[in-house]
């Protein structure tokens, strides 16, 4: 998320979707507020999303989980806000046939930058951590191959593990094994 630069009004959840659909830009909703997010384009970003992502489309293609790319929208429902994640996975009925917003997700990742990182390990966790689905929250570094991957294995109970090149990680949310340089391929540091 980026600073707001113009004043906008109040929203409800409905009326945000319908104004948001219009733009050009895209803006999450955070407690009634639209506020811009950053526009990224990374070559390493863009790499490891699309590594990751293919990795779990080819993984999940047989199953009932859907993956999301960046243009789908997470709504938590407790704060009844929209946040735009890279990827993001649900197998649940309800968002299945989803076209904008997903509110059942088990995986959520983000590829860090320099301006969303703060944000998408603080404010923007804590929004997904409202979600009673969410499994796993994965960070993706994007200076060095290294993955921060939290982990829900006990309602309200996270816990932290880390990764960096050469180790094996488990997406135990859609039950996936990789080596974490695959996240990384065709990516030079």
């Amino acid at each position: 998320m980026i600073s707001a630069t113009e004043n906008f009004p109040q929203f409800t959840p409905l009326e945000y979707l319908e104004w948001e659909a219009k733009q050009e830009l895209r803006y999450e909703f955070i407690d009634g507020k639209v506020c811009p997010i950053a526009n990224e384009t990374l070559d390493r970003a863009i790499i490891a999303t699309t590594n990751l992502s293919s990795m779990l489309q080819e993984y999940l293609k047989c199953t009932i989980c859907r993956v999301f790319g960046a243009n789908v929208k997470v709504q938590t429902l407790e704060s009844n806000s929209f946040c735009y994640p890279d990827l993001s996975v649900s197998g649940d009925v309800h968002d299945r046939s989803a076209n904008n917003f997903i509110s059942h997700p088990c995986l959520i990742v983000e590829v860090l930058s320099p301006t969303t990182e703060v944000y998408d390990r603080g404010d923007k966790f804590a929004l997904y951590r409202q979600s009673p689905s969410l499994q796993e929250y994965v960070l993706v570094s994007t200076d060095r191959i290294h993955l921060d991957v939290y982990r829900q294995p006990t309602a309200g109970i996270w816990e932290f593990s880390a990764y960096s090149s050469g180790d094996p990680i488990e997406l135990i949310s859609v039950n996936l094994s990789f080596e974490i340089d695959r996240v990384y391929d065709e990516i030079v540091f």
